[in-house]
């Protein structure tokens, strides 16, 4: 799973987990970042989305960096500040949710979708995520493997714990906005 199509799907998970918590926001004057949806979803990013996006820069991190950069080069004190801003990403899409929640959930609920349709954007590149190799071998052209293989096994994975992670936060946060 490349960095784009991560970043946009938990995107829209910030954003649903906090439109399926949306009667908790609705009805409490507190902040959305103390919430108990929040919590949750925190938790996801935590204990699932973060250990994901190390797992595939650490295997195979030009291929889910698109190319752009040589992962190798980058030092892992800007790799960690990356990972950290990630985060901060992630809770800036929950807190939009939870403003959708409070005055707007329909657009909220079009903004999730735009957010699954740019996660798919990257099939409008298949020469970026079809080929695997490090990034020399994708500039020069020599070397690069069909996808297969370890990160397709690795992506299938990972997509399998994201779907199950997601379907299980969702279904948490509604049973907890149903008290």
């Amino acid at each position: 799973m490349p960095l784009s199509t991560l970043f946009f799907l938990v995107c829209a998970v910030g954003i649903a987990s906090a439109l399926v918590g949306g009667s908790e926001m609705r009805l409490s004057p507190r902040h959305a970042l103390v919430t108990n949806s929040f919590l949750a979803y925190g938790a996801f990013v935590v204990m699932l989305v973060l250990p994901v996006t190390f797992y595939f820069y650490y295997f195979h991190g030009d291929w889910f960096l698109h190319y752009l950069v040589d992962a190798d080069a980058v030092p892992s004190a800007l790799a960690l500040l990356a990972f950290v801003a990630l985060a901060g990403v992630f809770v800036g899409s929950f807190a939009l949710g939870a403003a959708f929640a409070r005055r707007r959930p329909g657009v909220g609920w079009g903004g999730v979708g735009l957010c699954v349709l740019l996660s798919s954007s990257v099939l409008l590149w298949p020469e970026r995520v079809g080929k695997v190799g490090d990034l020399a071998q994708f500039k020069g052209q020599f070397g690069l493997v069909d996808y297969g293989g370890a990160l397709l096994r690795g992506g299938v994975a990972m997509s399998l714990y994201m779907l199950i992670g997601t379907a299980f936060l969702l279904f948490r946060i509604h049973l907890g906005a149903k008290r």
